[in-house]
């Protein structure tokens, strides 16, 4: 089911020019400016896999790279503003493909279910879940 859920993620995201990848790195910047090793460790994918990503969402001025103040070998990476409006598109769009679906979920079962208060329930815990781990890490 995760799986099918996915699909339809990224055809949510290609309504709006974006891919999962992309929206994972955009995701993951609206936090704040990250390096690319921690980058590639957030997203479990190899450096390369990270910097061909970055690489296509630098050409089209959705995230800004620039050299680290401390050690120039560094490299940290920023949100745009048109990327922040990239990523609520793709939010909007997801979330409008999601209820659309959810829409049939009565009519698939013959019972009243509450799909989308299920979908809020996930995004809540994972945000939970986030927290968490973000505080021990630091």
């Amino acid at each position: 089911m995760a799986a099918r859920l996915a699909r339809q993620v990224e055809v949510g995201l290609a309504a709006v020019d974006l891919t999962l990848p992309q929206y994972r790195v955009l995701m993951y910047l609206d936090e704040g400016e990250v390096m690319a090793s921690r980058l590639a460790d957030h997203l479990a994918v190899s450096r390369p896999t990270v910097t061909a990503v970055v690489d296509g969402l630098v050409m089209r001025g959705l995230v800004e790279r620039s050299p680290d103040s401390d050690d120039r070998r560094r490299v940290s990476h920023t949100l745009t503003v048109r990327g922040r409006q990239a990523l609520e598109a793709g939010d909007l769009s997801v979330e409008q493909r999601l209820r659309q679906i959810a829409g049939h979920a009565q009519a698939a079962s013959g019972v009243d279910r509450d799909v989308v208060g299920g979908l809020e329930c996930w995004r809540a815990a994972l945000d939970e879940h986030r927290r968490t781990l973000l505080g021990r890490a630091r």
